[in-house]
């Protein structure tokens, strides 16, 4: 057991030396533009003391008073101590693209921060808030200039509110996050097949019917409005029409495209139902929605949706179809009729809506067509082409290809995605028409518990896409150093993505230990893309989210950083057949570590045993097991020098391949580092 323990001890070791832990030194996500380091320090074992002149944004002086509660538990700054001074020019409207560059200076007697604008001041007390350094208990500001300026002026962040309701508490802990990392748009999708998530008080019935498992009241819609303001960031509605629009017509029956009888669905996937954009009164309800909504939400930006519509029930509907023929809606061939001519009629009759209550509308790249007018704003979800299209037509656009965190891919993989990369097809006057881009998160399988821990930490990896130079940000290993300190951070701003995830284990334990099941969760991840929806268990709106594919991380860092160890040893030379290797001490830990994982089976099977809800996930158990075992092999054969046999790698490559096989929706994330170190 001593062994055991000391080899956990060497593992957590060899993590901290290779850069796996989070380092005693400043962490800063997103990247500033330009930093330069000094040798000096401010001690904060004394309280800043604020020095603001003549401040026209109350949101300065309240931004600075969660900063030195968070940093000495009491907003009110003292009488005497090192300054923080701030100055800037004016009052920053975000929704105006006003400037959010600043200076921000850290000497040894204190602190100053510049900026032409309030939205410069507060990016850089997010920027301040990342720079404390404890040694030994005493907290201190490393002495640093920083001149930084955003990439890009959108920087978004989708919430789906319509799948799942998400009470307001939920959207402004994740606003906070979103300050934190200076991202400056809250795309908030408020309506979908399966709810209505707004109060319309001229036509009620939506939120009735459409929200009647949970809904905001307008009151509630403008207080997280001024509370996204008072850290910088925009709110944008959506309101998908015209697919996506189900709820929309169990409402009200007479948008229909066909005569059927509608209930709000309680399942998910692309539905095909879509409004009547034939009559007349579909655009007088419409005008009459989009009039209230665009007064409740004040940002210039409204977005339409207009993704996903076949067209299947427009083809249908003999009336409908003679509308386009009459219109000459029709292909190339002049009979086959034209969906995409009529979605676009439709959104012109929507787009002049909008314009006349001095709105700019947004829409996915589906809505994309010649006849488009080229102050619609076009974003891109089903790949860069669609961005490229778009702004090559004229149209202002935005990337969320790339960034849909709802897939559950890694953060090195939203890192990668540019909305301009070095090969852009772009000429100089298109690009400029790249006003930046937006992670997406979509809640078919998150609600208030789950929600966070899919967005974050691997919403920061786009928010440092868009934020910081495009030649800063390339470093995938030292992004990867950085999250775990923006993850702590957040944490102490409310956010819940370590503590969801464990108070389900809680719940799944019972009386019983959480550590087994925690052991197994930590190196499970959901399958990717949209495979949970076909992998035999049906999901409906109603469908608890407290299974274990629920606790399992969008992205394992353990599993990561297993994987990262297994480099290391391999790039040493320890993967060659009959050598020593050469890194013992990697080896060492890595045989702690699987050691760990194979001894936790046994008590977990019983457990599982005992637990219905939790015994489809015995089989991964199982498989950790035997990975462990094969690779445990492995590491004796490398420290022997002792070649695997013809018959142990066929061995080792069936146990690797039955370990790819998900069960409950999730899979093991060590097998590709596990087949690596083996060697198969």
């Amino acid at each position: 057991m001593m062994r055991f323990w000391f080899c956990c001890a060497l593992l957590l070791g060899l993590l901290t030396q290779s850069g796996l832990a989070q380092p005693e030194a400043p962490t800063l996500l997103p990247v500033p533009a330009e930093l330069r380091w000094g040798r000096g320090r401010l001690s904060l074992s004394t309280p800043l003391k604020l020095q603001l002149d003549n401040s026209p944004d109350p949101a300065v002086a309240a931004a600075v008073g969660r900063l030195l509660a968070r940093l000495y538990g009491s907003a009110k700054p003292p009488a005497t101590g090192p300054v923080l001074q701030i100055r800037y020019g004016r009052a920053g409207h975000a929704e105006q693209f006003d400037e959010e560059r600043y200076s921000l200076r850290v000497t040894p007697i204190g602190v100053s921060i510049d900026a032409p604008t309030s939205l410069g001041v507060l990016r850089a007390l997010a920027t301040l808030e990342q720079l404390p350094i404890r040694e030994k208990r005493h907290p201190y500001l490393p002495e640093v200039d920083v001149q930084d300026r955003p990439r890009f002026a959108w920087r978004g962040l989708l919430i789906d509110a319509a799948r799942h309701f998400l009470p307001v508490p939920v959207i402004k802990r994740n606003l906070d996050g979103m300050a934190a990392v200076k991202l400056n748009v809250l795309h908030w999708h408020l309506s979908d097949d399966q709810g209505f998530r707004v109060e319309s008080k001229l036509l009620p019935r939506l939120s009735q019917v459409g929200g009647a498992n949970g809904f905001y009241t307008q009151a509630e819609v403008r207080d997280v409005i001024e509370y996204a303001a008072a850290r910088g960031i925009r709110v944008v509605p959506e309101f998908d029409v015209p697919g996506h629009a189900t709820s929309w017509i169990t409402a009200y029956p007479r948008l229909a495209s066909n005569d059927s009888a509608y209930a709000v669905p309680t399942r998910w996937g692309v539905l095909n139902v879509a409004l009547d954009p034939t009559r007349e009164t579909t655009y007088s309800l419409l005008d009459s929605l989009f009039t209230e909504m665009t007064a409740l939400f004040p940002d210039p930006y409204f977005h339409i949706g207009g993704d996903e519509n076949d067209g299947r029930q427009w083809r249908r509907n003999p009336r409908i179809s003679a509308f386009m023929r009459a219109k000459g809606f029709v292909k190339a061939d002049g009979k086959t009729v034209d969906k995409h001519q009529l979605q676009t009629y439709f959104n012109r009759r929507v787009l002049t809506m909008l314009q006349k209550n001095g709105k700019i509308m947004v829409g996915w790249d589906e809505i994309l067509g010649p006849d488009l007018p080229k102050e619609a704003v076009v974003q891109s979800w089903r790949g860069k082409k669609g961005l490229t299209d778009a702004a090559q037509l004229g149209h202002p656009v935005l990337l969320s290809n790339g960034y849909y965190l709802d897939l559950n891919y890694s953060a090195a993989s939203h890192y990668a995605a540019d909305p301009l990369p070095p090969d852009t097809p772009l000429t100089a006057a298109e690009q400029k028409l790249v006003l930046g881009g937006e992670a997406a998160m979509w809640a078919e399988f998150a609600d208030s518990t789950i929600l966070d821990s899919r967005i974050w930490p691997r919403a920061g990896a786009v928010a440092e896409r868009l934020w910081s130079p495009q030649a800063a940000a390339q470093d995938v290993a030292d992004l990867y150093r950085r999250l775990p300190a923006v993850s702590s951070e957040l944490e102490t701003l409310g956010l819940r993505h370590r503590r969801g995830p464990e108070q389900l284990l809680t719940q799944m334990a019972g009386s019983g230990s959480t550590a087994p099941l925690r052991t197994l969760a930590e190196v499970l991840e959901p399958v990717k893309e949209y495979k949970r929806h076909f992998q035999g268990f049906k999901y409906t709106t109603q469908t608890p989210l407290n299974r274990l594919v629920d606790v399992a991380p969008a992205e394992s860092e353990v599993a990561r950083r297993f994987g990262t160890l297994v480099d290391s040893v391999v790039a040493g030379g320890t993967g060659v057949a009959g050598r020593p290797g050469r890194l013992p001490q990697q080896l060492v830990a890595l045989r702690a570590q699987l050691l760990r994982w194979q001894a936790n089976d046994p008590g977990l099977q019983k457990l599982l045993a005992l637990n219905p809800a939790l015994r489809e996930y015995g089989p991964l158990s199982t498989q950790l097991a035997a990975v462990s075992r094969i690779l445990l092999e492995r590491l004796t054969q490398l420290q022997t020098g002792q070649p695997p046999t013809v018959a142990w790698r066929s061995a080792a490559r069936a146990t690797l391949n039955a370990a790819e096989a998900p069960a409950g929706q999730a899979e093991l994330a060590i097998v590709r580092a596990a087949r690596k170190l083996a060697g198969v």
